[in-house]
C-alpha cells in the first residue's frame, strides 16, 4: 500500500492552527475518476458524493458524541490532512464472488484538534468513511449522528422494521423517501434510487464492539441514524422464554467501549449500472483482515436440511421424524448426491436449552460416525442463549463429538452486547474448528473476513417463509441480490421442489411450496451466494425429482469470478460465475415473462458445452414444467433465452472435452 502524506502547516504551524485548516473543502476521487466525495469541515462536518456529476448523496452531516460531547467539537479545527491510497489484492479464505479482490482506493485522513480523525475512501464502486478516536480509557458513546440527504424525488427499497428486536427478515417495498417520517425505520442494507440513474446502497463494515445500525426517515429525502441503546437488563419473554427476550432496562448511551479505536465504516455502494451491486465486495474489503492462522479445516459445501420439510418422507420402511433412522436417510441422500453436510435442526437435543446432550431418540455418536464413513459432516442447531452461557464447554464438547459446525438461532437483538456475542462466538468456534451459521441474525457487517468460519448468515426473508406466508414472490426473490445479498452471504435456503405461481400459491407448515417456476428455484443456486448452501426439501422429493437434484448438486457454493451480464433491480438478473475452468450462468425474472440474451464474450477461446435447465413450454401454466438441453457455444456467440412469469434459466458451461 502506498501512502502519500501532505501536512498543511509545515511552514506556518502557529498561524494555520489558529485559523484552522478547515476553510477549504476537500475532495477525494475514485481511482477511475468517476466518483468524487466532497468533504467540508467548516462549522459542522458534511460530505456529498457525485457520480459523473450526478448527485448520489447530497450534503450530509456527521458527528460522534461521547457522554454528550462531540468528538469533533462545534467548530472543528483541522490539524493535519493526509492523502492515502491503496492498491493491493485480497485472497479470501472462503470466496464468495471471486477468489481475488482488488482493494484499490484513494483516501483522505483528516485529523482534528480534539484528537479525533475522520478517514474517507473512494473506490470505483463506492465511498466510505469512519471515525478514529484516541481518547484515554473507556468512553460512553451517546450518539453517532448521520443525517444523510438525497436529492428530491429519491425512492428507496425500504426494509422497514416494526421493532428494533428483529430477525431482520424484511420485504423491500419501493417507497418515496420523503414520505417516510422519523417514526419509521429500517434495518440495513437499504437501497436508494435518486433521480438521474444513479443508485446507492448503504450499509456498514468492520462492525466490532458497537451496536448494529438502523436508519430512520425524517423531513424530506433524508435518512438518519438509529442505534439500539446499551442493554442493562434483558428478561425471558413469558410466551417463549427459551428463545425470546424482553428488554427491561437500557442505558442512555449506545456503547461503552475503548476510547482509542476505529469505529465501523459507513459504506455507500454507488453505481449507474445495477450490475454494480451484484459484483461489489466493499463490505468485505473494508473489514479487518483474517485473525486465524489455521484455516485448512474450513470447508464450504452443500447441506441437506430437515426443518423446512419437517422430515416428511415417503417410500421408506420406517416412521419418519426426529429419530436415528430419519437422519441416516438424510446422510444416505447427502452421500448419494455428493453433499458435504446434514443439519440436525431443532429437536436433536434433550431440550432447546440442554444442548450438551442428545435427544434419547437419536444416536448422535452413531450418526456422526455414519456420516464420517460416507464423507458427510454433521451441523447442529442451537439457540443463542445456551451458547452464550456455556460455549466454553459446549464448543470443545462438539469438537470432541466430531461435529463440523453450529447453526445458532434467535439472536434478534442488534445492540453492542449482541454484536460482541457474534465476535466471541465465531472466535471460540474457530478455536474448536466449528463452522458458524447465524440465523435470527442481523445482516453481515464484515466479521467473516476476520473469521472465515463465519460461513453464512440468515437475516433474510428466505424460503422458510413459504411455510406460513405468501411473501416470497418472484419480485422479492429478484430484489434480494441487489439488497441483502450485497453485504454478505445469504442463507436463503433454496431448493423447494413444489413450485407454484403467485396466484395459486398456498402455504402449509409441514409441506410448503415455493413461488416461481422450477427453473426459477434452480437458478437460485447460481444467483444466491452462500458458501454453506442448503437443499431445503425432503430427500424423498429430491430422489423423485432426480434430474433436478443431479443438476443442483453440480453447482459450487464459492466462486472464482463473477460477472453481472444484465440486471435491473426487482425485475431480473443475469449473472455468470466461474469456478475453475467451468462457468455457471443463472437468470431469474419477477412475475413478468422476459426475453434476455446471453452474450458469451466472457468465455475464453475454444468451444464449450452448455447444459441448460430452463422453463418448459408450459411453465407459464404449470410452474414445475422444465426442459433440459445441451448446446455448444464459443466466445462471442449470443443465445436468446425466454423466461416464463416467475421463471428462471441456468447453464453449466464446460470446455469441450472436459
Amino acid at each position: 500500500m502506498m501512502l502519500r502524506k501532505r501536512t498543511l502547516f509545515i511552514l506556518f504551524p502557529s498561524l494555520l492552527l489558529s485559523l484552522g485548516v478547515s476553510a477549504a473543502s476537500q475532495r477525494v476521487h475514485s481511482p477511475d475518476g468517476r466518483l468524487v466525495m466532497e468533504i467540508d469541515v467548516e462549522g459542522t462536518v458534511t460530505f456529498a458524493v457525485r457520480l459523473e456529476g450526478t448527485v448520489a448523496v447530497a450534503p450530509s452531516v456527521i458527528d460522534l458524541a461521547f457522554a454528550g460531547k462531540s468528538v469533533l467539537g462545534t467548530r472543528p479545527e483541522v490539524t493535519d490532512i493526509e492523502e492515502t491510497a491503496g492498491d493491493v489484492w485480497i485472497e479470501p479464505v472462503v470466496a464468495r464472488r471471486r477468489a481475488r479482490i482488488h482493494d484499490r482506493y484513494n483516501g483522505l485522513r483528516i485529523a482534528f484538534e480534539t484528537g479525533s480523525a475522520l478517514e474517507f475512501r473512494a473506490y470505483n464502486d463506492g465511498v466510505a468513511y469512519r471515525f478514529v478516536t484516541r481518547e484515554p480509557g473507556e468512553v460512553e458513546v451517546t450518539h453517532e449522528r448521520m443525517d444523510f440527504r438525497f436529492p428530491d424525488g429519491t425512492m428507496t427499497w425500504f426494509p422497514e422494521e416494526e421493532s428494533i428486536i428483529s430477525h431482520n427478515e424484511r420485504l423491500y417495498p419501493y417507497l418515496e423517501l420523503a414520505e417516510i417520517d422519523a417514526g419509521r425505520f429500517c434495518s440495513l442494507p437499504v437501497l436508494l434510487d435518486p433521480p438521474g440513474g444513479v443508485k446507492v446502497l448503504f450499509s456498514e463494515a468492520d462492525l466490532y464492539d458497537y451496536p448494529s445500525l438502523f436508519m430512520k426517515g425524517g423531513e424530506g429525502a433524508v435518512l438518519s441514524s438509529k442505534h439500539p441503546l446499551f442493554v442493562l437488563e434483558a428478561m425471558p419473554d413469558p410466551e417463549r422464554p427459551d428463545r425470546n427476550q424482553v428488554i427491561g432496562k437500557e442505558a442512555d448511551y449506545i456503547a461503552r467501549t475503548d476510547g482509542t479505536r476505529n469505529f465501523p465504516w459507513r459504506v455507500f455502494i454507488i453505481g449507474d449500472n445495477d450490475g454494480t451491486f451484484l459484483e461489489s465486495e466493499l463490505i468485505f474489503t473494508l473489514s479487518r483482515p483474517p485473525a486465524l492462522e489455521d484455516t485448512a479445516w474450513i470447508r464450504p459445501g452443500r447441506v441437506a436440511w430437515d426443518w423446512y420439510n419437517a422430515n416428511n418422507f415417503f417410500g421408506v420402511d420406517f416412521k419418519s421424524g426426529i429419530n436415528t433412522e430419519s437422519y441416516k436417510y438424510f446422510i444416505d441422500f447427502a452421500a448419494e448426491y455428493g453433499l458435504e453436510y446434514v443439519i440436525l435442526d431443532e429437536g436433536w437435543s434433550r431440550s432447546t436449552t440442554a444442548i450438551d446432550e442428545p435427544n434419547p431418540d437419536i444416536d448422535l455418536p452413531g450418526l456422526i460416525a455414519y456420516g464420517r464413513e460416507r464423507g458427510v459432516g454433521i451441523i447442529l442447531w442451537a439457540l443463542w442463549g445456551p451458547v452464550a452461557r456455556d460455549r466454553e464447554t459446549l464448543f470443545p464438547l462438539y469438537h470432541q463429538w466430531g461435529v463440523k459446525g453450529v447453526k445458532i438461532d434467535f439472536m434478534q437483538r442488534s445492540d453492542q452486547e449482541m454484536v460482541n456475542f457474534y465476535h466471541e462466538t465465531v472466535k471460540l468456534a474457530a478455536e474448536n474448528q466449528l463452522l458458524v451459521d447465524f440465523h435470527g441474525a442481523f445482516k453481515p457487517g464484515g466479521l467473516r473476513r476476520a473469521y472465515p468460519n463465519y460461513i453464512t448468515c440468515e437475516g433474510v426473508r428466505g424460503n422458510e417463509w413459504n411455510k406460513w406466508s405468501h411473501d416470497n414472490t418472484p419480485t422479492h426473490t429478484v430484489t434480494l441480490p441487489f439488497t441483502r445479498m450485497v453485504v454478505g452471504p445469504m442463507d436463503y435456503t433454496p431448493g423447494a421442489m413444489t413450485n407454484l405461481h403467485v396466484e395459486e400459491h398456498y402455504y402449509a407448515h409441514a409441506r410448503p411450496a415455493g413461488m416461481g417456476t422450477r427453473a426459477h428455484e434452480v437458478a437460485k443456486y447460481v444467483l444466491y451466494e452462500s458458501p454453506l448452501q442448503m437443499l431445503c426439501d425432503s430427500p424423498s422429493v429430491y430422489r423423485r425429482e432426480a434430474a433436478t437434484t443431479r443438476f443442483i448438486s453440480r453447482i459450487p457454493t464459492t466462486w472464482d469470478e463473477t460477472q453481472a451480464l444484465d440486471a435491473k433491480v426487482a425485475e431480473y438478473l443475469l449473472v455468470a460465475r466461474r469456478k475453475g475452468n467451468a462457468w455457471y450462468v443463472g437468470a431469474m425474472t419477477n412475475e413478468e415473462p422476459r426475453s434476455l440474451v446471453v452474450d458469451w464474450s466472457f468465455l475464453p477461446e475454444g468451444e464449450f458445452l452448455v447444459e441448460i435447465f430452463a422453463d418448459g413450454i408450459n411453465a407459464d401454466r404449470h410452474a414445475e414444467d422444465y426442459k433440459m438441453k445441451e448446446i455448444r457455444v464459443s466466445s462471442g456467440d449470443r443465445t436468446g433465452i425466454s423466461l416464463a412469469p416467475g421463471g428462471g434459466w441456468t447453464a453449466i458451461v464446460s470446455p469441450k472435452g472436459e
